[in-house]
Order: structure tokens, then sequence, then C-alpha cells
């Protein structure tokens, strides 16, 4: 069994990835780690638990027992908290925040597996991607290996109110979000840079830039992306490409058909859609920002990490059908 130790593990991640491990064949919660609720069950804080189990909070971090721990932290926080504590060398590390997504003076490997399948089965730290960079990602990196991004991309996002945390704020509050609609950090979403590091990764370069809008839905989860590439290639070849780039993912699938957002919620999967206007491609892609923008691609980095089958503990209904 892999221990497993959760920093961070309160808020709507640390609850997914407790949920996700607790049926997990090959895994064991050895600590759930959290400051503000230490003693307190885990399934007074994530309801979702109750009778599931009897865990409770700690704020005890005792690493020398576990072979992984995942930084279910804010943003900014993991790099912190390196700085202030000492994690054993041979303990991995899979960090959900965005610290070290981009290459620089570190070993953490980039946690997309559709691309970086090998690297991260040799890793011993991992950057998870950021739920809507996984989501634009998967659109477009096929468009990439055909080195189709030579014009600026226009990229709309729409994201659930889980995407904003647990703590309360006023774009979360129900009242505000119900019924309601409205874009942020529009074309300086803090993705964009990961993003660009992985089309050039395939593509060899990018100097087409990213236009990404994104928006706040009236929903509690999940990410509709739709992206629009100018090219002339056709179609069919375009699609024949989609199919062979994620042929061997496993859980990254063209669908022949449009897609649409209940087919990926509560899943890790990740649907993708081509259709042709002309001289545009537009591309869709669906996923559960929780989980497969999340802590399921998460577990799914932990299973290649440790020689897993890739799917273990992952293989998940959507809950609307």
């Amino acid at each position: 069994m892999i221990k497993v130790g959760i920093l961070g593990a309160a808020g709507y991640t640390g609850g997914e990835l407790i949920r996700l491990l607790l049926n997990h064949p090959e895994a064991e919660i050895v600590f759930a780690n959290s400051e503000s609720n230490a003693g307190n069950l885990i399934s007074d804080v994530h309801e979702g638990l109750i009778g599931e189990t009897e865990l409770r909070f700690t704020d005890q971090m005792p690493f020398d027992d576990v072979d992984v721990v995942f930084f279910c932290f804010g943003h900014g926080k993991s790099e912190a908290f390196l700085k202030e504590h000492t994690i054993p060398a041979q303990v991995k590390i899979i960090d959900l925040a965005q610290d070290f997504r981009i290459k620089g003076d570190h070993d953490y490997v980039y946690g997309l597996p559709e691309i970086n399948k090998e690297a991260i089965m040799q890793a011993q730290h991992i950057a998870n991607p950021g739920c809507f960079a996984t989501a634009i990602q998967l659109a477009l990196l096929p468009a990439a290996y055909l080195n189709l991004l030579k014009e600026d991309v226009s990229v709309n996002a729409i994201t659930g109110s889980t995407g904003a945390g647990q703590k309360p704020g006023a774009t979360t509050h129900f009242s505000w979000r119900t019924d309601n609609l409205s874009i942020y950090k529009p074309f300086t979403h803090q993705h964009i840079a990961e993003i660009r590091q992985s089309l050039a990764q395939v593509q060899g370069y990018l100097d087409a830039d990213i236009d990404f809008i994104p928006y706040r839905g009236n929903f509690a989860r999940g990410i509709f992306c739709t992206a629009v590439v100018k090219t002339p290639a056709p179609i069919e070849d375009i699609i024949e490409a989609y199919k062979d780039f994620y042929a061997d993912a496993a859980f990254t699938h063209y669908s022949e058909k449009a897609i649409d957002l209940k087919q990926v919620v509560n899943t890790n999967k990740a649907l993708v859609h081509c259709e042709k206007f002309g001289n545009k491609l537009l591309i869709t892609s669906a996923i559960d920002n929780l989980l497969k923008g999340a802590v399921g691609q998460a577990v799914q980095n932990m299973n290649l990490l440790f020689g897993l089958e890739e799917k273990a503990g992952l293989r998940l209904k959507a809950s609307a059908f």
C-alpha cells in the first residue's frame, strides 16, 4: 500500500483527494493535515464522506511515515512551505499549486500525462497542472503537434464555482453567482504561461498569442472550453491526428459528436471534439475542474510514480447519467 500524507486537506481539493484515496485499492491515508481543523472529524468538514471514514484532521506532519505527500495549498504557499520544512528525500511530492509548473531551478516534472508520461514515471516531484490549463492544453496539443498554431488562438473557457476554492468570497456567494455570468483576468490569467510552455514543447516553438478569456459559471464544477485556430488543414486530417494523439491516453478521448459538460463532471475524463468552418478550426474540450483539473490528475500521477495501473482508483461515473 502507498502511504499518503495530505497538506491543506480541508479545502475542496483536499476533500476530493480524500474521497478518491479512501476508495483507491493501493493507497492508505496516513495523515490529513489542517491546523485550523485539527482534531475534527474529516466528515465534519467534507460532509459527503459521512459514514465512509472516521479519520480526523491533524496538525502533525509525520513525513517519515509516508511514501508521498500531496500539497493542496493555495498558490504561492508550496514554495514558502518548503523553505520552512524539510521533507525526507525519499518522499515523493505532488504539488497542486502553480509554484513549480514553469521550468526553472527545480526538479519538478510538469504532470500532464498526455505529453510527459515517461518523465512522470521517473520523477520524484510533480507539479500538477492547473484546471483551465489542463482543459485548454488538451484542446490544443494535437493542433500543436500538427504545427497549426501559427496565428493567435482565441480561447474561451467557463468554470464552476469550486474553481475559486472553499473560502467564501464576493464572487462565490450563492446570491451573486446564481443566474449570473462574468469574466475575470482576461488575457492575463496565470495559467497562460504553463499552457504556452506545453504547446511550445510539442510544436517546437510558439510565436502565436493565446488570447484566453476565463468565465465564471453559475454551476458548481466543470470546465467547458472552446478554442479557435485558423488553418487551411483539412478537417479529416485534423480529426485523424487528434485520434492518434490520444489513442494511448488513459482518460482523454476524442469524441465524434459534440460534447457536453455533464459527460465529464465527477470523472477524470477529458473529452475533445473538432469542427471546421471555412479556415477556422473550432475545438471544444471539457473536464471536471476538481478531478482531471486537479486531484484526479494528481492521483493519476501518483499511479504513474509508483508503477500502478494508470486508472487505479479513478474509474468514476459521470454524475448526470
